[in-house]
């Protein structure tokens, strides 16, 4: 690995220390650092900047995401259009999907030039919005869509098909479909469970559903969930990985999907994802 993707917090406090670290691993071991278009003013002259589109991005080995885990999630379509794993470094509280932090950089980055590493794929899921049968939006998502109320004060009717097959109807603050990746972000807040990202399905997490029977569901990734809001009397919102998309209107229909692309990241470590789940979300503690 010789040229690296930069992907920054957005917010970051202190973007030179982290251009501190990238020009000591340029000096030392020559490797070439590029960032994006919407990033140009984070990141020094020295790391030449471009947009993220087919054919203006570089060819990269790899993109370092520094920040939290929402970081990495907005990393996700520079990792799509280069095919180039994600590394997590941590800046953030949790960091439940980073891999390395500031004070392991170095370390980390001798351990991907030694080629000692693992790449691990995790699903995506293909997010079709549709009004009146025509389609208004289309995205991916790492963690999760979401369907919620937004300002409305009144809960929302959502009612859930699988493969055309009707499942239920819900009165609720909203609805979460999640990655088995994101199975530990909003749904497992939500009351859904945890799923080993090395899985393939797909989570159904109802938001404060109003009746007691309406529980999370699991679905195969092979099927086709199709949400479908009804009675509101305010637009809804579609989020996608913790960002507002597009309004959702009476009568539009989510379709989810496991999208056919993946998304990898790299493992350096042994840590199991359980020790991960009992270090960083305190399982069983």
């Amino acid at each position: 690995m010789k040229n690296f993707a930069v992907y920054l917090h957005y917010k970051l406090k202190d973007p030179g220390a982290v251009c501190s670290l990238l020009s000591e691993m340029h000096r030392d071991y020559g490797i070439g650092f590029f960032g994006t278009d919407e990033q140009r003013e984070l990141l020094p002259d020295r790391i030449p900047c471009y947009p993220v589109e087919e054919g203006a991005f570089p060819p990269v080995d790899c993109v370092l995401a520094f920040g939290g885990d929402g970081t990495i999630l907005r990393a996700k379509d520079l990792a799509l259009l280069t095919e180039a794993p994600i590394l997590g470094i941590n800046l953030g509280y949790l960091g439940f999907l980073s891999e390395s932090s500031p004070s392991e950089f170095r370390a980390s980055i001798l351990t991907l030039l030694n080629g000692k590493y693992k790449v691990l794929s995790r699903m995506l899921l293909s997010c079709v919005l549709k009004r009146d049968g025509r389609v208004i939006y289309k995205g991916m998502a790492l963690n999760d869509a979401v369907i919620y109320k937004a300002e409305t004060p009144r809960l929302i009717n959502v009612r859930i098909f699988n493969n055309r097959r009707f499942v239920f109807d819900t009165r609720c603050d909203g609805v979460i479909a999640s990655s088995p990746t994101g199975s530990t972000a909003y749904s497992l807040a939500s009351g859904g469970p945890i799923l080993s990202p090395e899985m393939q399905a797909i989570v159904l997490s109802p938001l404060n559903p109003h009746l007691l029977t309406i529980r999370p569901m699991v679905f195969p990734a092979s099927d086709h969930l199709v949400m479908k809001v009804y009675g509101l009397s305010e637009p809804a919102w579609l989020q996608i990985d913790g960002i507002n998309c597009i309004r959702i209107e009476e009568n539009d229909e989510l379709s989810i999907t496991a999208s056919p692309r993946s998304v990898d990241f790299i493992k350096l470590s042994n840590r199991t994802f359980y020790q991960i789940l009992r270090n960083k979300l305190h399982l069983g503690k």
